[in-house]
């Protein structure tokens, strides 16, 4: 049930889940793991050390970096110098947004489209800016919370706790829709 679109290149130990949708001008490099239901849009690539959980949203032109420190006369192209990058289940990366190598983007963060992530981002967090900060907080379904008294409750009827300003758990999955 994946779907490949025109122009991709899917190098040959690149791991691709079920459910996914790859638009144009999309490289998977060998060694990336992508997880079911993904959806990677156009102009994407993700190199050597990328790992894509389920249910990952890859925005329009959005890049992902592999080498800390690239240098035309000193090539670092094996695999012990690229970093991992993970991202988690259910996170959303904006368009033309930028993740820099060697973080974690937590379950079901979300990047604001032209945000540059330097370092790991909590789960839930909502990102944006250069580089990405914490602006807020969404919800599994990506709609964005309001706290009161360190508890937040979505739309859609999670329910959601708030700890030391800094950490967003869900307490329920109460879903209305």
């Amino acid at each position: 049930g994946t779907k490949i679109w025109h122009f991709c290149h899917v190098m040959g130990g690149a791991i691709i889940g079920e459910r996914c949708n790859l638009g144009q001008n999309v490289f998977v490099a060998n060694g990336v793991r992508i997880g079911n239901n993904c959806k990677i849009q156009n102009n994407v690539s993700l190199y050597e050390g990328v790992i894509l959980e389920d249910d990952v949203f890859c925005g329009p032109s959005m890049v992902f970096t592999n080498v800390k420190t690239p240098r035309s006369a000193f090539p670092r192209n094996t695999s012990e110098h690229y970093m991992r990058t993970i991202l988690k289940k259910g996170s959303s990366i904006g368009a033309n947004a930028t993740i820099v190598c060697g973080v974690t983007i937590g379950r079901s963060a979300m990047v604001a489209a032209g945000a540059v992530v330097t370092k790991n981002i909590p789960e839930f967090a909502l990102v944006a800016g250069v580089p990405a900060e914490i602006i807020g907080w969404v919800c599994e379904c990506g709609e964005k919370l309001t706290f009161m008294n360190n508890m937040a409750e979505c739309i859609c009827g999670r329910k959601y706790k708030m700890e030391d300003n800094i950490k967003v758990s869900m307490l329920s999955k109460n879903v209305l829709f």
